[in-house]
């Protein structure tokens, strides 16, 4: 009977904390660091309780004020149950938490869009955890011409057809490419909505939509229910970015929000990609001034992008160069050559060391270690493997 009541017990926990994660959700509807940071100290069950008692800190009582009366839980998880969805949180193991690792890392005083997102919602059968395993993002113009709309099917389709998945915002153009090349090789592809998931957005894209949702994965952090706004869309380019192992923009005008996208990579240490396009072309502007201006390298093939993107190897047979290092690239290799062969650094030794800014040497040793090429102790960050 004792192991009756204590099982009833832990699914109580799971099913209080699942709806105070999906009540936070509803009352910010998007990333809220002090939010974020109040459940960090107290719990999330704490954190709602307090924001629903309206005993909070003075940085959160504008934030949570216009919906926090508005305890819809229990409904938003039928709703999504009701369409085939889930909400996918910090407690379950799809939630992909080393992904999240970098925005965690984030100055959020800086961009309060930084922070970690609550919740996330999604349809589609694919583990987002699994599918952002290998994973890059495919971002660029709106009004494509037919030169970008073949170089965005061409990548991602080689790409998709290789196990990587294809991330992007499902908007007209580039976006649409990208996840029509990919469904067609019957490869993995995630659609980031800055609107509710049961909310089809552009319109036209609703069987777009429906078909990612029948064999990939449609995400957002915004409830059911919630409309696409404007500001919604910046807050959207994060999770991109930071769901791929790099940012690839196909086409780009000046004022381009893929740019806002390659910033996000930037900042979290992924490597930023760009097509270049005719010399002539304003759809290809922007990317002739990010590759210009030293924000984003250029490729013009999926094997230059898995180059940058792909996982860290290291060379094996004879032959081979003996130093580990020999496939890093951009923030990586900075970071990697600025730890010593003897000894720890912290963090922001490194970054003065190297000339990185603090967040972007937090976000890239992560990825270091996990390619079994650095640890850490407490005395710092310290490399695993030496020459020869």
């Amino acid at each position: 009977m004792t192991g009756v009541q204590a099982v009833g017990t832990v699914d109580l926990d799971v099913d209080e904390r699942r709806l105070a994660w999906v009540y936070l959700s509803r009352v910010v509807q998007g990333p809220c660091a002090p939010l974020s940071a109040l459940i960090a100290s107290v719990g999330v069950c704490e954190a709602a309780r307090a924001v629903r008692e309206h005993e909070l800190p003075a940085a959160l009582r504008g934030p949570t004020a216009a919906r926090r009366e508005m305890d819809s839980a229990a409904k938003d998880l039928e709703t999504i149950q009701r369409i085939g969805g889930r909400v996918i949180t910090p407690d379950d193991d799809e939630w992909p938490g080393w992904r999240m690792l970098g925005l965690d890392q984030l100055d959020t005083d800086r961009d309060r869009e930084a922070a970690v997102p609550l919740v996330l919602w999604a349809r589609g059968p694919l583990s987002l955890r699994t599918a952002s395993e290998r994973a890059v993002a495919v971002v660029g113009s709106r009004c494509s011409s037919g030169y970008g709309m073949q170089v965005a099917s061409e990548i991602a389709c080689d790409l998709a057809g290789r196990g990587w998945t294809i991330v992007s915002g499902a908007a007209f153009g580039i976006d649409a490419a990208a996840h029509r090349a990919a469904l067609a090789v019957g490869g993995p592809t995630v659609a980031v909505l800055a609107c509710g998931v049961d909310r089809p957005y552009p319109a036209q894209h609703d069987r777009l939509l429906a078909a990612i949702a029948d064999s990939g994965l449609v995400v957002s952090e915004y409830p059911p229910g919630v409309a696409a706004q404007k500001h919604q869309f910046l807050a959207r380019n994060r999770l991109i970015a930071t769901l791929g192992d790099g940012v690839l923009v196909v086409e780009a005008g000046l004022r381009s929000g893929a740019r806002n996208t390659v910033k996000w990579a930037r900042r979290l240490g992924r490597p930023a990609m760009a097509v270049p396009g005719p010399v002539g072309s304003a759809s290809s502007v922007g990317c002739h001034r990010m590759i210009r201006e030293g924000e984003a390298l250029l490729v013009t093939r999926a094997e230059d992008v898995i180059e940058e993107a792909g996982p860290l190897r290291l060379p094996v047979g004879e032959g081979a160069p003996t130093d580990p290092a020999h496939h890093l690239r951009g923030a990586e290799a900075e970071v990697y050559a600025a730890l010593p062969t003897i000894g720890s650094r912290q963090p922001r030794d490194l970054a003065g060391q190297c000339g990185l800014d603090l967040a972007t040497v937090r976000a890239v040793l992560p990825s270091l270690e996990l390619a079994d090429l650095v640890g850490c102790d407490s005395e710092g960050w310290f490399r695993t493997r030496r020459p020869g």
